[in-house]
């Protein structure tokens, strides 16, 4: 059965404003078929990203399309978006103009129907029992726009109980003696929420750890009739802070110290002499970061400072949580709900509601994630670094089977490795354990050895972890050390140690093991940019690592994770996996549009996805890819995909820089450099641009050669390409996923 919806047609950032349909159809003609639909018509109407449907006007016009979330903050339910263009003027007439936003009275009555299988049938098994279009059949005065949310909540699983206490509320307002069902919230209507305080829930995430935490915290809150909304720090307006009268923050740290690319723009400021005065919010913080960095929680420590200077009053204290920051995150959520609990009592209106009554449908999860790993097999694994070659670029296929596990191009994938046999044997010996005796670690109870092979991070140095052991032993001397006037000489201690020097240094005697190990943190999962497009290898994944050797301080060193994939890991054996989002480096809506890339190294990785996701959905827009590396005999990853690539035409340009084949080194900001000209008309096009690689000296040089680029090629001063580059930021044109 078909959905009664409205079609709204939004005018994309490169469209004019005065644009009848008829020069739409001849002008736009290769504007996107994608619409964009609300989160809660996606869930009912049982549709995917991706997914076609049929979309069909009163007097008949009709056109199928893919169908997408609208992020937005103007989705609504009943609501269709789509951009201006031959399709949506199939259901416009010739006098419809595209201008700024169009009246009310021009919004499209339509119907849809989806998700369309192969032959153009809808799936009957995506239908929810109550679809909007039904309304219809029962002689209802509704207009369509009314007709489309009805059916966006009819549809949307009501239990029981829900559906009697929405006729009662209806009922009364109606002049009805309709009353909501016993056990309701306190008799009033569903609307009570917005007479309690507003908390906003303001997250700042590099990998989207940040976003799923804000998301529970307001899923719950809602689910007990709270007044709770999410917003992404990206989206969020500064000057929206002086309303704000009750914040909760959640912010991650990115490298060190800086914050996430969404929270920039907020963090810039709250730091900034413009900065209001806040003495009307309340406010708590979670920082979300990782004690291998010096800096760590570094923003969510400024979050809480800019707004307590401001006079914001704190309502707990700030949470700084390392990787591993699930449970110090639910048990902050539980203190968040029960402080506005408190709060929202004191306004006279709260009220414990019934799970029954208020829950709200929470996202799928998966049954694999990063406290559930799923054990994949490995299809292969490969050396793509020839004979000679410094480096070691292991390409590895990994089978996802019947995992469910999805990914998007740019997302990362987590692997869970175990410790050098060699090393766990070395830290045994200066620790002076057997490597028999018995630990708990979380809820398993297992011997030494086993745990600091498996379970346990036993290799990085950072400030909290030898802060402990100072305490721990004891030592003077550590105290000294981390003390801030030896800052420096801290910084050059870490440099190259582990966590066995530390302890041949300053030894650990008669430390009772279980004690060492409640110092230490959990085994984290390392990630890597995905290298393959599911649609182009289902149900696999694929990764570009470079195994890190390097030998310091009398020892040879390795990188835990890039030696276990490369050299320790057998065939047979199966890799803990799971895959992390990064919402942050995203490939264009829209497939016309034109992209450059700059991967140098394994940083290229991302991009063999980009490309082989652009490939399989046939995407019109131009390619231009930059790799670079020291030879081409022995480092050139994936060369005969790429020239394969550009002898087929997709890859429109593709530049490589070597930097050892000659007497003057060349670098892929070299390249970018050489061809300004043409890199600014792509981006002077709409064009979008990527970095993945190395933060500390590519990327820094790279943003130098591009900021040239803008100066020589646009005519502007170093300010005006700065506020360019922000400005490319802001519209998420320019994108860098660096470490």
């Amino acid at each position: 059965m078909a959905d009664s919806m409205i079609l709204v047609p939004v005018r994309t950032s490169r469209q004019g404003t005065s644009l009848n349909a008829g020069k739409l159809k001849e002008d736009y003609k290769d504007e996107t078929s994608t619409v964009e639909l609300h989160v809660d018509d996606m869930r009912r109407l049982g549709l995917s990203k991706g997914d076609t449907i049929r979309m069909r006007s009163p007097n008949g016009s009709e056109a199928i399309v893919d169908c997408k979330e609208r992020k937005s903050e103007d989705a609504e339910p009943g609501m269709v978006f789509m951009a201006y263009g031959p399709i949506s003027s199939r259901f416009m007439e010739d006098e419809d103009t595209a201008g700024t936003g169009m009246p009310i009275s021009k919004h499209l009555p339509i119907e849809i129907d989806g998700p369309l299988a192969a032959d153009g049938t809808a799936s009957p098994s995506a239908m929810m029992p109550v679809p909007g279009g039904a309304v219809e059949q029962f002689g209802s005065p509704l207009s369509a726009q009314q007709a489309g949310l009805f059916g966006s909540l009819a549809g949307s699983s009501l239990t029981a109980v829900q559906a009697a206490w929405l006729s009662g509320y209806f009922s009364a307002m109606s002049g009805g003696q309709g009353v909501a069902p016993a056990g309701d919230i306190s008799g009033q209507p569903a609307s009570q929420a917005s007479t309690l305080p507003l908390m906003t829930v303001l997250f700042g995430s590099q990998t989207g750890n940040g976003e799923g935490l804000a998301e529970q915290l307001v899923e719950q809150a809602k689910g007990r009739g709270f007044n709770a909304i999410a917003k992404d720090m990206a989206d969020y307006e500064p000057t929206a802070l002086q309303s704000e009268k009750l914040l909760f923050v959640i912010v991650s740290t990115h490298g060190e110290g800086d914050p996430p690319v969404a929270a920039e723009e907020l963090h810039e400021f709250l730091k900034g002499d413009d900065a209001p005065k806040l003495e009307n919010l309340k406010f708590a913080v979670f920082a979300l970061g990782d004690t291998s960095y010096e800096q760590f929680c570094q923003t969510g420590k400024d979050f809480d400072g800019f707004l307590s200077n401001l006079g914001a009053t704190r309502l707990m204290d700030r949470i700084d949580s390392d990787v591993d920051f699930e449970e110090p995150g639910e048990e902050w959520v539980a203190s968040v709900l029960a402080e506005y609990q408190k709060i929202a009592d004191e306004s006279g209106g709260a009220v414990q509601a019934s799970a029954d009554i208020l829950a709200f449908p929470g996202k799928e999860k998966s049954k694999y994630s990063k406290t559930n790993p799923y054990p994949a097999g490995i299809i292969l694994n490969t050396n793509l670094s020839g004979e000679g070659s410094a480096k070691q670029n292991q390409h590895i296929e990994i089978d996802l089977g019947d995992s469910g596990l999805v990914y998007e191009p740019g997302d990362a994938l987590g692997i869970y490795p175990t410790n050098n046999p060699t090393y766990v044997d070395e830290l045994l010996a200066a620790l002076k354990y057997e490597g028999t005796e018995t630990v708990t670690v979380g809820k398993e109870t297992l011997d030494l050895r086993d745990a600091f092979f498996r379970k346990l991070d036993i290799t990085g140095l950072s400030r909290v972890l030898v802060e402990k052991y100072a305490t721990l032993v004891d030592s003077d001397d550590l105290r000294t050390l981390l003390d801030d006037d030896h800052k420096e000489d801290f910084k050059e201690y870490l440099w190259g140690r582990q966590l066995v020097d530390l302890v041949e240094d300053s030894p650990a005697t008669g430390i009772a093991p279980q004690d060492l190990v409640n110092m230490l943190r959990k085994m984290p999962g390392r990630l890597y940019s995905i290298a393959s497009a599911l649609s182009k290898h289902e149900n696999q994944v694929h990764l570009l690592i470079g195994a890190v050797r390097y030998h310091s301080f009398d020892r040879d060193r390795e990188g835990v994770c890039s030696t276990f994939v490369a050299g320790r890991v057998q065939d047979d054996e199966k890799l803990l996996v799971y895959v992390q989002q990064n919402k942050v480096f995203r490939l264009p809506d829209n497939p016309d549009i034109p992209v450059i890339m700059v991967g140098p190294g394994t940083g290229v990785a991302p991009f063999r996805a980009f490309l082989q996701e652009r490939e399989a959905t046939g995407a019109k827009g131009k390619n231009w890819l930059f790799f670079g590396d020291q030879h081409a005999a022995t480092d050139y990853v994936y060369e005969e995909e790429w020239k394969q690539m550009v002898d087929d035409g997709f890859l429109t340009h593709m530049n490589a820089a070597f930097s050892r084949d000659q007497a003057e080194k060349i670098y892929v900001q070299t390249q970018l450099s050489e061809n300004g000209k043409e890199i600014y008309e792509w981006l002077e096009e709409g064009g979008h641009f990527y970095i993945c690689g190395d933060a500390e000296r590519m990327a820094v040089d790279v943003h130098k050669a591009l900021i040239n680029i803008i100066i020589d090629e646009g005519g502007k001063s170093e300010e005006e390409a700065e506020a360019y580059i922000k400005a490319l930021e802001k519209a998420k044109r320019y994108q860098r996923d660096v470490y």
